[in-house]
């Protein structure tokens, strides 16, 4: 009975030595290595699509001149943000870029005289979109679009210039301000048959676009309708040909009516017209009506300067 045990015994080491012998022909031993695969990595979220006005039409608007060259307007001019695009009536280059490029009027310099006296009936449309989506673009987004509409067909060319200069800070006055708070309902779209010289300003931030209407009933007659601060300020700055910028610390948007007697005033027609003497000063206007006061100061203006425009075709 012991030979079979032995057997088997001797199989097993027969076995154990012809695994030591397969050992020491592959060299000494080695631990096992584990290789970890590195964490997934976020992938980043691709860029968004540049936003480009693809329906475009533009014409020039033979209504008569919009804004000259000193900042007086003098037939309707109408700029509208559109959920899907763009409407301006009888809008100048100068002011299209402005609008481009979020300055001032009077912060584009450079270019032939019509760039500011020869208005643009424009309708821009970014197809295939939902116009019923009252926010879908942003301000930058908007901006970016109009800088590529202006360099394809005003074939536009721009650079930026940031000088130390003076400027007005809009403040609120001792007593405070005299504005009146507006309601969500307060803001609706323009009617079609926006007064002469209505300007509509949507989407005055990166948020959803807001609606807004400022009208300039004859020069030194203002009535703002859900404006922001800024808004007024962007306006001012327009009236007295340097930059305003909004010191308020307002962040709401009011109505209010403001009326003053301009320095200087020109008729549509171009025949000078003399102010009332007893009129208000625009500065004195602000303080008495409105409750805000100017302050001459200094600071940081971006100017845009256009190196090349021409005449856009028609269509």
């Amino acid at each position: 009975m012991t030979q079979p045990v032995l057997r088997i015994l001797d199989s097993r080491r027969r076995s154990v030595l012809g695994v030591a012998a397969c050992l020491a022909l592959a060299g000494p031993f080695a631990p096992a290595q584990v290789t970890l695969s590195p964490a997934p990595q976020a992938v980043p979220p691709a860029a968004a699509k540049p936003l480009v006005y693809d329906a475009v039409s533009i014409k020039p608007n033979n209504g008569g001149t919009s804004i000259n060259n000193q900042g007086t307007i003098s037939s309707r001019v109408m700029m509208r943000a559109l959920p899907d695009g763009l409407s301006a009536t009888n809008v100048p280059a100068r002011a299209l870029i402005a609008n481009a490029y979020d300055v001032k009027d009077d912060q584009v310099s450079g270019g032939p005289d019509w760039v500011g006296s020869k208005g643009y009936d424009i309708e821009a449309k970014v197809t295939g979109t939902d116009p019923s989506d009252p926010h879908q673009f942003t301000k930058a987004q908007r901006s970016q679009a109009l800088q590529a509409l202006l360099a394809d067909r005003f074939k536009l060319a721009v650079h930026t210039e940031t000088k130390e200069a003076s400027i007005y800070a809009l403040t609120v006055a001792r007593g405070g301000p005299k504005l009146t708070s507006s309601k969500p309902s307060d803001a609706p779209a323009p009617p079609p048959n926006a007064p002469p010289g209505a300007n509509v300003r949507g989407n005055p931030g990166d948020g959803p676009p807001r609606g807004g209407m400022m009208r300039m009933s004859g020069p030194g007659n203002l009535t703002g309708q859900a404006m922001s601060m800024t808004q007024l300020a962007n306006l001012l700055s327009q009236q007295l040909h340097k930059t305003v910028v909004d010191q308020t610390g307002l962040t709401g948007s009011y109505d209010f009516t403001l009326q003053w007697t301009p320095d200087n005033l020109t008729s549509p027609g171009g025949d000078a017209t003399t102010p009332d003497p007893t009129g208000p000063t625009i500065f004195t206007a602000l303080q008495e009506q409105l409750g805000l006061k100017l302050e001459s100061t200094r600071g940081p203006v971006k100017t845009v300067v256009i190196d090349h425009i021409e005449p856009p075709s028609e269509n």
